[in-house]
Parts: C-alpha cells; sequence; structure tokens
C-alpha cells in the first residue's frame, strides 16, 4: 500500500489535548528511572539502546512523531523528512527486524537539521559512526546493520503504532537516557511531574542523609 500521510489538519491522533512546549520542557532533568518507577507500563524495551556516546548526548525528550514501515521498504521513513519538526522525537517501528536498517546519517542528519529532538529505531540502523556522534540528537535502536532498505513505497506517518513492546502515539512524551527509553501519554505526562519531582527531591534526602552517616534504616524508615 503506499504512505499514509497525517491527517490535513496536521494533529496527532491523540484523542487528548496535545502537551505544550511549556509542559514538555517541565520534565527536563527527570530520569528515566523515575518516570519508569511511576508509569513501569510506559517503559519501552531495554534492548532498544543507546547507540549514541552516552558521555556526550543530552538526554532525550520531545513528543512522537510517529513511522510505521515494514522492512525492507522504508517509505515512510522518507516521507518523515517533509513531516517531522522542531521538537519530534521520530519513532520508527519496524516490528523489532534487524535485517534491513532503515535510517543512516543522511536521513538522520535530515531530521537533526529540522530540529528533531532525536531518534527510536525499533529495527536497526546504519553508519552509527556519524549518526551516533551527535550530542544533541540521541539514536536509540535495536540494532546496527550496514544493510540498507530496498524500496521506498508503503508505510504510514502519525499513527499508533506498536514499538519496543509498547502502544505509542503520535504526541506522547518521549524521555530517553542512558539507562533506556519511556513513553507517557499527555495524561500521565500532567498527572505524574508533581510525583516524579517529589521522588526526585525524595532520593535527594536519601543521599543527604547517608551522606551525613545516617544509618540507612533510618534513612529509608525500614
Amino acid at each position: 500500500m503506499p504512505v499514509t500521510l497525517p491527517g490535513s489538519d496536521g494533529q496527532p491522533v491523540a484523542g487528548q489535548p496535545p502537551l505544550t512546549p511549556t509542559e514538555i520542557t517541565a520534565w527536563h532533568g527527570v530520569p528515566v528511572s523515575v518516570a519508569v518507577d511511576l508509569e513501569p507500563d510506559g517503559q519501552i524495551d531495554p534492548a532498544l539502546g543507546l547507540r549514541s556516546r552516552p558521555e556526550d548526548t543530552a538526554a532525550l525528550i520531545g513528543r512522537a512523531f510517529t513511522v510505521a514501515c515494514a522492512p525492507p521498504d522504508f517509505g515512510a521513513v522518507v516521507q518523515a523528512l517533509d513531516h517531522a519538526g522542531p521538537g519530534d522525537v521520530v519513532m520508527i517501528a519496524a516490528a523489532g527486524r534487524t535485517d534491513y536498517a532503515m535510517i543512516g546519517e543522511i536521513l538522520g542528519g535530515r531530521l537533526r537539521d529540522k530540529g528533531c529532538a532525536g531518534l527510536v529505531v525499533d529495527g536497526a540502523v546504519r553508519d552509527i559512526r556519524d549518526l551516533g556522534s551527535w550530542a544533541d540528537f540521541p539514536v536509540y535502536a535495536r540494532a546496527i546493520n550496514p544493510l540498507g532498505p530496498t524500496s521506498a513505497a508503503e508505510g504510514s506517518l502519525q499513527q499508533p503504532v506498536r514499538l519496543g513492546g509498547i502502544d505509542v502515539t503520535p504526541g506522547n512524551l518521549i524521555l530517553g537516557d542512558a539507562d533506556g527509553l519511556v513513553a507517557l501519554r499527555p495524561d500521565q505526562a500532567r498527572h505524574r511531574l508533581p510525583e516524579a519531582l517529589a521522588k526526585l527531591e525524595r532520593e535527594g534526602e536519601w543521599i543527604a542523609g547517608l551522606a551525613a552517616g545516617k544509618a540507612a534504616s533510618e534513612v529509608f524508615g525500614l
């Protein structure tokens, strides 16, 4: 089938009000581990590892821009170059297949130039020396494979997809760091933020208590 493009209104198929830039930015500095503890069903398969250099790469944060493709066809990935934009995390759902790379340095570089926040591929990538070298463009993938796609005619953009063992909807909040990835629906991102910040504060108190020589049983309230 031909590539299915987003609706004419350009709005994600999210079923609820999209997150504002302020609501997204509010999650800066929250580790994935904290978000996953609060919403374990949002954890993306840890096998989708960070392929960038962790010591050089900023944490990933942005809204999901979904791309569904069926290797060896990568038509939707090509189409995404014309539709993804600033702040988008391009989420390529390739059914976990790693026999063909779905994206490399050329297409990835174009997404980066357009201001996309990063790339998550439930499949394979290639050209990782370059694709994985950009500190402002984190790349997560299930595998690296130098073999490229063979056609570009099918797929869909901005539709709900199954990626890394969970359902991802356009507009979901995507967080990533060296530990892994999590996807939160807009309602979860709004309601869980106060708990996430409180958990960070509590962890800071644990660290301070242990550093002050308090007994672990006292610090953790055992």
